[in-house]
C-alpha cells in the first residue's frame, strides 16, 4: 500500500468543508480507482500557517518514516501578510527539502501546488485584486523556480481558482476558501500526476 503526507495551510486541510472534500482525500479517492491503493494521507496543516510556522509543526510532529509521495502548497499567508520574497525563497526551499526526505529521498516524488489566488474570491470585495494577483505570481514563480531546480513536479492549480473565483459553487461559505468542487479540480490534476509517477 502506498503512503500519502500532505504538508500545507487551509487549502490542505480544507478549511470548511468536509474532510473527504479536501483535495488529499479526493486524491486519494480516486487513486483508488485507477487500482492503485493509497492510505489515507497523514495530513500537517493549519490554516493561517506561513512557512516558518509549518516548518515548526513538522519539527514539533517528528515523524520518522518515509512516504510514497507527498504534497506541498504553502506561502498565501506569506504574501497576505506582506512577507518578503526573500524570506518565502530562504524558508520555502528548505520545506522543499524536507518534503524530499519525507518522500525517501525521491524528488520526482514530490508535488507541489501553486498557490490560489484569494483576491479573485469575494473575500477580496474592495481589496486592490490586481496588487493582489501581482504578489501570488511573484510567490509562485519563486516557488515554481525552486520546485523545478529541486526536480520535483509542479502543478499549476492558481489559473483554476481566478477562473472560478466568482462562482459560489467553487467556494466555501466563508466566501473566501475552495469548496469540495474547486478541490476536485486539483485532486483530479494531482491524481493524473501522481498515478504516472507511481507506475514508473
Amino acid at each position: 500500500m502506498y503512503t500519502y503526507l500532505a504538508l500545507g495551510d487551509s487549502y490542505t486541510i480544507g478549511e470548511l468543508v468536509p474532510m473527504q472534500d479536501n483535495f488529499p482525500h479526493q486524491a486519494v479517492a480516486l487513486l483508488k480507482k485507477q487500482n492503485i491503493d493509497v492510505a489515507d494521507p497523514v495530513i500537517i496543516a493549519t490554516t493561517g500557517w506561513t512557512t516558518d510556522e509549518l516548518a515548526a509543526s513538522i519539527r514539533e510532529h517528528n515523524i520518522q518514516e518515509t512516504f510514497s509521495f507527498v504534497t506541498l502548497l504553502i506561502g498565501v499567508n506569506n504574501q497576505y501578510r506582506g512577507r518578503s520574497i526573500e524570506n518565502y525563497c530562504e524558508e520555502y526551499k528548505q520545506l522543499l527539502d524536507r518534503a524530499i526526505a519525507y518522500a525517501g529521498g525521491k524528488p520526482e516524488h514530490v508535488f507541489v501546488l501553486s498557490i490560489p489566488d484569494w483576491g479573485a474570491t469575494p473575500f477580496a470585495e474592495g481589496k486592490d485584486r490586481q496588487k493582489i494577483a501581482h504578489g501570488i505570481d511573484e510567490y509562485n514563480a519563486a516557488c515554481k523556480g525552486i520546485t523545478l531546480a529541486g526536480k520535483c513536479q509542479y502543478l499549476e492549480i492558481t489559473a483554476s481558482t481566478r477562473e472560478h473565483g466568482q462562482d459560489r459553487q467553487y467556494i466555501a461559505s466563508d466566501g473566501l476558501h475552495p469548496s469540495g468542487r474547486e478541490y476536485a479540480v486539483w485532486a483530479e490534476r494531482l491524481e493524473d500526476m501522481v498515478g504516472k509517477t507511481l507506475k514508473k
